[in-house]
């Protein structure tokens, strides 16, 4: 198996093609990057900034390039010894014109060779979906849609179409008859009953009205070829039936302010095998699973051995043609049964290297038994990033968080009532669903029986909004100690709260885990498990829309802590905390990966690193806050009430605005245009005064023009001149936190990812503006003039690079000193152990420190944190006037001779290593055993 020594994550698009990522590939292995990390590469909906909209896994994405630079690009790879790690996506594809096994689906039903291929629940409770499936993809209501006529039937050579904007749906042929019979008269007139094309019409007539129900597979579809055929070859060929055709089309489509005149299309869009809706729909009344909430991405029963065999077929083979030499699954969480699924996987694809993306609480671990070699590496950000925030300062940031915007719920309490919104408002019909289902499931017994629809949604949604972590892992009648724990904490704090609920909690807790079946039939105990698999399927949408895509925007006391996988309630992590995940890391997941930036995460990780100054200095941000409060007082607007923007949205801009503002001036102008685009994101995502579903334009229309108000006249603004002082104190303080960051991801156990573009500063908010372009003949020229420097004096280099900190070259060099490390001693740091180290001294608490050993090699990482009490802004933390008596107490057995990698100067030890000698040139450093 091909470990990779770091990797390097591409967001590939239309815009940034194979072509283009095969121009860096020089770069990045000069940077020190072993592993291409690439965002999906299949074919996608046309025009997909992201790839995760995958219409065809079998097929790369023609948009990114043909074979031959596909080829191209590969061959590139591995010209430089680079391995390729792929992100694929076994969870849902595009509900999309463009997915043609979807479409068969909706054509044909019941009968289409893909039939099983898509989660949908044809058997819905409710009517006027079963058999069906709904289609929410209208932009309006269904019947304004129709009656403006925005929905219109078309025919081509590949037959009758329903048509929204660029949606282009199929229609069954059985519908074909109601269409050819209207106005049948016309053409009888115009050619007479024994003319040989209305004989033909006729003969198609009765091939429609008596197609073999018994007609399967290659049959059923070599006869709606036939009838399709026929009708195209009549309609080219004689003039009349294509002018019968267009009258027909154009009598379907109606007339706009005639009502009446849409019923033919209404009609035969009923007979359909899907409903087509307004997209709110979607959140109350749904009966296919999605990826979360997102009507456009359906949901694949991957499951289903004949469907993960397809969808992994291309994958498959170009691992065994060397080209993919790992893998990342997207969303495992999504899949009906993720243990089975990496065992079909590893089984499929052999030994190489699997990581998942999994989002893992605090004190949560991936379970063991899974065949991969760990995560996307979220729990490192979390756990890295908490580290730079002082937990000692959490009861002061309360008090002014509390004061300053009235919100006074504690965090799980705020979580619970997120998760509930989510439950009624966006995730109504998929909780309704397992409601029914567990409805059904309670009347097939005595003990159940009594149970109401109205009391088992009830408990159950308790139950999904009190689930603390995304998912468990049952599949069978074998429940784990863990998952065990979990749901007996989580029924017993719902009992806390609906008490009234004892009996239908006592219910499901026993379906959950698995008791009480020995009286069951085999049926009913596999419906029961069928029940727990499906639900467990909803905990993690129903967490990642409650939490990370809700409270996330509106529990705002240090925005640095709200990051995907990340728990905003833990106010910084102890160094022990962090020494003890990482030996945990070593013993289960030595090669998981360490990520502090992704596609999705909330913001760049340079941003987090300024915020995180903050948490020192709680009394001076609480100051500049009201300042900047009172100044920007009058540019509120009220209506209707209400101030706008609120209290909390306007600390959540304050602190986006610190950590975000750029280095250079040429850049503000399209941060302003990039920072009012993401407000209305974040406003949105908060939902409290605006959502999604129910826009506010009075809002955010206000919010935004409270921001630009803010910004406007930099050189006269009032607030800008209190305001950028103090950010620039922050920036100064925050490259130091980013240098420690970056010495953290490539040191501690498990693979370091780059994030593209991330060698300089990534002051970027969440997705879509993380997916900016990036320019890289700025960083290839940066490069090359590091390393023709570096041999001939590498202090003198580094006094420049920190006199022109701002520009990020500084992260670019420390970034290729680690990565060449990493390269160098590739089994020290992918082998090596992992030991704490014992910090001594006045300032012990601002050093995390820990030893890799492997053999006879040994490297010690020394990374500084809390700057503000060290040194003033702009200046160095070097040195013993700034260390004083600081020193590391080191193990017997290390070595006593040093080279620090960075500054490349020796260093001698004894039984200790003072900070100061150490730090005597740059502010962390790495150590490896001469």
């Amino acid at each position: 198996m091909r470990i990779p020594v770091s990797t390097y994550r591409i967001q590939f698009r239309q815009e940034y093609d194979f072509a283009a990522a095969t121009a860096i590939v020089p770069y990045l292995a000069a940077l020190g990057i072993s592993d291409l990390y690439a965002s999906p590469i299949f074919k996608a909906r046309a025009g997909s900034s992201h790839g995760y909209d995958v219409v065809d896994p079998t097929q790369l994405n023609p948009e990114l390039g043909d074979r031959e630079a596909f080829d191209a690009l590969v061959s590139a790879i591995q010209q430089h010894q680079m391995g390729w790690l792929q992100d694929i996506v076994p969870n849902h594809m595009a509900y999309d014109s463009q997915n043609l096994w979807l479409m068969d689906v909706l054509e044909n039903g019941s009968d289409s060779d893909s039939f099983d291929y898509f989660d949908i629940d044809w058997n819905h409770i409710y009517e006027e979906i079963r058999e069906r499936v709904l289609a929410p993809l209208l932009g309006n209501l269904y019947s304004d849609c129709i009656e403006n006529g925005e929905i219109k039937l078309a025919y081509d050579e590949t037959g009758l179409s329903v048509n929204y904007y660029s949606l282009r749906l199929p229609v069954r042929i059985e519908s074909y008859a109601r269409f050819i019979t209207y106005n049948l008269g016309q053409l009888t007139k115009a050619l007479g009953r024994r003319h040989p094309d209305f004989v033909k019409l006729l003969g198609i007539l009765y091939l429609l009205k008596n197609l073999p129900a018994e007609a399967k597979g290659r049959e059923r579809y070599d006869q709606v070829a036939f009838v399709k055929g026929l009708l195209w070859e009549l309609h080219e060929q004689n003039e009349a039936v294509k002018e019968l055709i267009a009258a027909n089309v154009q009598s379907f489509n109606g007339e706009v302010g005639s009502p009446e005149s849409f019923n033919l299309l209404d009609s035969l869009l009923n007979e359909q095998f899907y409903r087509l809706s307004f997209w709110k729909v979607g959140a109350e009344e749904i009966n296919y699973r999605r990826f979360f909430t997102v009507n456009e991405l359906i949901s694949v029963r991957v499951e289903e051995l004949k469907v993960f065999h397809k969808t992994h077929s291309l994958i498959a083979q170009l691992v065994e043609d060397g080209i993919f030499t790992g893998v990342r699954i997207d969303h495992i969480d999504g899949l009906y049964n993720p243990v089975e699924y990496l065992e079909r996987l590893r089984e499929k694809i052999g030994d190489v290297y699997i990581t998942v993306e999994k989002i893992l609480e605090l004190t949560e671990s991936l379970p063991t038994g899974w065949q991969v070699q760990g995560t996307s590496g979220y729990e490192f950000l979390n756990y890295v990033n908490g580290l730079f925030c002082d937990a000692n300062n959490e009861p002061a940031f309360d008090r002014f968080y509390t004061t300053f915007t009235g919100v006074a719920s504690s965090y799980d309490r705020l979580s619970a009532e997120k998760k509930w919104l989510i439950i009624e408002k966006n995730l109504a019909g998929d909780v309704e669903n397992l409601a029914q289902r567990l409805k059904r499931i309670a009347g097939q017994t005595r003990s159940g029986g009594d149970f109401t629809a109205y009391g088992l949604k009830r408990a159950l949604s308790e139950i999904l909004a009190l689930f603390p972590i995304y998912r468990t892992y049952i599949t069978s009648d074998v429940v784990s100690e863990t998952d065990r724990q979990v749901i007996q904490t989580t029924i017993a704090a719902a009992k806390k709260q609906v008490p009234l609920l004892q009996r239908e909690l006592e219910y499901i807790e026993a379906i959950l885990l698995r008791n009480n079946e020995d009286y069951l039939t085999d049926e009913q105990k596999a419906d029961r498990l069928h029940f727990v698999m499906r639900m467990q399927q909803l905990t993690g949408p129903l967490m990642a829309k409650g939490i990370e895509d809700t409270l996330l925007y509106g529990y705002n006391r240090l925005l640095s802590l709200n990051e995907v996988g990340g728990n905003p309630s833990h106010f910084g992590i102890l160094p022990e905390q962090f020494h003890t995940f990482n030996q945990q890391k070593v013993d289960h997941w030595l090669h998981s990966m360490n990520t502090t930036s992704t596609h999705d995460t909330k913001r760049g990780e340079d941003v987090r690193a300024r915020l995180n100054v903050l948490s020192e200095i709680p009394d001076a941000w609480a100051e500049q806050i009201k300042q900047w409060a009172d100044i920007n007082f009058s540019k509120k607007e009220r209506l209707g009430g209400r101030t706008i923007p609120d209290r909390n949205d306007e600390y959540f801009l304050y602190q986006t605005l610190v950590g975000s503002f750029p280095f250079d001036e040429a850049e503000f102008p399209a941060f302003v245009e990039r920072l009012k685009d993401y407000l209305i994101k974040a406003v949105r995502e908060a939902k409290v005064h605006t959502a999604w579903l129910r826009p506010d334009s009075e809002y955010e229309n206000e919010f935004i023009a409270f921001a630009e108000k803010l910004l406007d006249a930099p050189e006269t603004n009032e607030f800008l001149a209190q305001f950028r002082p103090f950010q620039a104190m922050i920036a100064e303080y925050g490259i130091l936190n980013s240098l420690s960051q970056v010495l953290l991801k490539n040191t501690a156990p498990g693979v370091p990812d780059l994030y593209q573009g991330d060698e300089f500063w990534n002051l970027s908010f969440v997705d879509p503006d993380n997916r900016r372009p990036i320019d890289y003949q700025q960083r290839m020229a940066v490069l090359d003039q590091l390393k023709t420097k570096l041999p001939h004096n590498p202090l003198a280099l580094i006094d420049d690079l920190f006199e022109t900190r701002a520009t990020g070259n500084i992260k670019l060099f420390l970034t290729y000193q680690l990565l060449q490390a990493r390269k160098a001693f590739a089994n020290l740091f992918q082998q090596g152990d992992y030991q704490p180290l014992e910090v001594a001294g006045d300032l012990q608490n601002h050093i995390i420190a820990f030893a890799r050993t492997v053999g006879g090699q040994a490297a010690i990482a020394i990374a500084p944190r809390f700057f503000t009490p060290l040194v003033q802004p702009g200046e160095r933390p070097l040195g013993t006037a700034v260390w004083k008596d600081t020193h590391l107490v080191l193990p017997s057995g290390l070595p006593s001779t040093w080279t620090n990698v960075i500054t490349t100067q020796p260093l001698q030890s004894q039984s200790t290593i003072a900070i100061g000698d150490a730090l005597q040139h740059f502010p962390v450093a790495l150590l490896v055993s001469s």
